[in-house]
């Protein structure tokens, strides 16, 4: 499908949207004389359609560098940071806010990732529209076709209502661009019944999964929402869902919504998933469809890559505002025989991949060699302590090496998918109902499901003592895990707040906060704009 990806970015969604289309960095032209009565006249028109939010999306769930669910979902928890690096980053102390979970209803970035999420959802809004009413037959489909179309739009809607449902709770539930004007607030738990009974009555309808079907809607990514929404029941809803997550988890993965490789499996290795050919990696389920030959890659960069000395470490030719870094408790979670440690983070002396020689620093050790530490404090300044989120340094903290670009003449150089569901997730939530529905103890199944996926970062010298059993694997231990295995993958507030441990925990410079921090506020403007809404409580 990453043709049409290359087509797409030139094409807007054939109604009037919002007024807010440039946020998107997409470099897109408007076609302000197309309608849905001379567009879709084929099937690569249709799909033309189809495909638009998947372009707007990006921007508010891949770590992108825009503003939306995933940057408020990691900053806010406990794993990574965007801490003060002497002059750079403190960004009008938005960052130390949502660390500390001290925002307010007037946090720009908020406010941005209220609009890119609510637009996505009127590009999907108004697609459904134009192709409920659109010739299909004469463009080429038949009624089978046309239906899994449909359903696939209907599940995306669904989507976007589940991540925002995640951050606001209480929102208004919108199917038709600009009806009403100023809609009200639904409950959380009207949204997630909306939520379920459209997936529920739509997702048999799509396609299986195949590598026709990587960037798009399949059944097995369908499954996997479900899956998810169903685990989150209890915190979303109200009421316990855990049969029902274990059954859509079931279905994923006894590979009945299809798979990319004929078969679902686990990746034997922890860097597959996140390769720069990880369109065909066996566990990975839903993804975008980056390609970078096709001018839509997918830029980390900006969050997750240091400043243009350290292109130089990994022989690229991207940089980045050396913004995210590992909070230490999340770097020491790891043991020092787990894989993951070494592959997934840059940490210690930074040397040129060609030469060896050396990284510079350019700031506080400007001229010296550039060693990340797993401390964010003065050093320089001889500081000792825990630190804070106002004391980085340049090179404070572990940082992100999971998403592997390869270097700059590689072939596949940047073509690497982000990932929205892989099967190790899937796992995960099967053992997390089975131990849930058990009163927390876990039985040998779910240690099974846990240890296929923990047994991949440990040498098999290290694997008899680094397996669970029914003993140690507890409920927090289980959320360690999920922790180690899906840092950097923007779920962590989301299980944090599962586990009843987002407003309660303490980690490195955060306390715990008021039970109201569970819920994002609805931006001040947006109460402005709509009289109808009603704020979240403790705003």
């Amino acid at each position: 499908m990453r043709k049409y990806f290359n087509k797409i970015t030139a094409v807007l969604t054939p109604v009037a949207l919002l007024a807010t289309v440039s946020c998107t960095d997409l470099d897109e032209t408007i076609y302000s004389e197309l309608s849905k009565d001379n567009f879709y006249n084929n099937k690569v028109e249709i799909m033309q359609g189809v495909l638009r939010p998947f372009t707007h999306m990006q921007a508010w769930l891949a770590p992108t560098g825009q503003n939306g669910f995933y940057f408020h979902s990691e900053s806010s928890a406990d794993q990574i940071a965007w801490p003060q690096k002497g002059r750079h980053g403190y960004d009008g102390g938005d960052h130390v806010r949502l660390h500390r979970h001290e925002w307010t209803d007037q946090e720009p970035r908020l406010r941005n990732a209220w609009a890119l999420m609510w637009e996505g959802l009127g590009y999907v809004n108004a697609v459904l529209e134009d192709l409920e009413s659109i010739d299909y037959i004469g463009a080429g489909l038949n009624d089978e076709e046309m239906a899994s179309i449909l359903s696939e739009v209907r599940v995306m809607r669904s989507y976007h209502y589940m991540r925002i449902m995640d951050m606001w709770g209480n929102v208004p539930i919108v199917t038709t661009v600009g009806t009403p004007l100023n809609p009200q607030n639904n409950t959380r738990a009207e949204v997630f019944a909306f939520v379920k009974e459209e997936l529920e009555a739509n997702v048999e309808k799509l396609q299986p999964l195949s590598q026709g079907l990587v960037g798009r809607v399949s059944k097995a990514a369908g499954y996997a929402m479900l899956s998810e929404l169903y685990l989150n029941a209890e915190v979303w809803a109200g009421t316990p869902m855990y049969d029902e997550s274990i059954k859509y988890s079931d279905k994923v993965i006894n590979g009945e919504g299809g798979s990319l490789t004929g078969s679902m499996s686990l990746d034997p290795n922890i860097l597959g998933p996140f390769s720069n050919q990880n369109q065909l990696s066996s566990e990975n389920i839903f993804q975008f469809a980056f390609s970078r030959k096709g001018g839509f890659s997918f830029g980390w960069g900006g969050f997750f890559s240091g400043y243009g000395n350290m292109s130089r470490a990994l022989d690229v030719t991207y940089s980045g505002w050396n913004a995210f870094v590992v909070t230490p408790n999340a770097f020491d979670a790891y043991t020092e025989n787990d894989l993951r440690k070494k592959e997934w983070f840059l940490f210690g002396p930074q040397t040129d991949y060609n030469t060896g020689e050396p990284i510079l620093g350019t700031e506080e050790y400007d001229g010296q060699p550039l060693v990340y530490v797993n401390n964010i404090r003065r050093n320089s300044e001889g500081a000792t302590g825990v630190g804070s989120m106002t004391e980085g340094e340049e090179n404070s903290g572990a940082r992100f090496h999971k998403y592997r670009s390869g270097i700059s003449d590689d072939p596949n150089y940047q073509e690497n998918d982000y990932v929205i569901y892989r099967l190790t997730e899937i796992y995960f939530n099967k053992a997390e109902a089975i131990m849930r529905k058990n009163g927390g103890s876990a039985n040998t199944e779910a240690v099974e499901l846990i240890n296929a996926s923990r047994k991949r970062s440990f040498n098999d010298a290290d694997w008899t003592t680094a397996a669970y059993t029914t003993g140690s694997l507890t409920m927090d231990e289980l959320l360690a895990e999920r922790g180690r295995e899906f840092i950097f993958e923007g779920k962590r507030r989301t299980d944090l707040i599962r586990f009843g441990k987002f407003t309660t925990g303490t980690w490195w410079d955060h306390s715990p906060s008021d039970p109201t921090r569970a819920l994002f506020p609805i931006p001040h403007v947006q109460i402005s704009l709509n009289p109808n809404l009603t704020q979240n409580p403790g705003y």
